[in-house]
């Protein structure tokens, strides 16, 4: 079982994640929303979800197609539904920047089974009536 404790700082909604090995992480609210914009909002946290998800399951295969890579950034960009509580996200893109010594049709074929068959977040995004999509770019070093 997996366990994440969270703990009030101070402001209104002002906490810290901590899980069971002690990693920590800083949440909050905006300050439109009564919070002091003191950490990542919590619709903000699945989308890093997402992209450290998808960016493990990258590196995972394009290592066991002995692919090198150098360098990998993920640009996530998500909208979320107005006008309604609570507020899903309708739409995300997930943007795959890569180098190295890479092949391309290696590398889509990568970020394709992160995003549609690996990555236990997407899926959940999905089964919440997300689309996901996703383009991927090969960038000299």
């Amino acid at each position: 079982m997996i366990r994440i404790e969270l703990q009030r700082n101070s402001g209104n909604y002002s906490f810290t994640a901590r899980d069971s090995m002690g990693h920590l992480l800083q949440t909050d609210s905006s300050k439109e929303n009564g919070g002091d914009d003191n950490g990542f909002r919590p619709m903000q946290l699945m989308l890093v979800a997402l992209g450290s998800c998808s960016a493990i399951d990258m590196v995972s295969i394009l290592q066991k197609q002995k692919q090198i890579i150098s360098n990998l950034k993920i640009i996530i960009e998500g909208e979320r539904e107005q006008d309604v509580i609570p507020s899903l996200w309708k739409n995300i893109q997930v943007h795959f920047e890569l180098s190295g010594n890479l092949n391309l049709d290696k590398a889509k074929r990568a970020a394709e089974l992160s995003i549609k068959k690996y990555c236990s977040v997407a899926e959940t995004l999905r089964r919440g009536g997300t689309t996901i999509s996703h383009t991927l770019k090969i960038v000299s070093a």
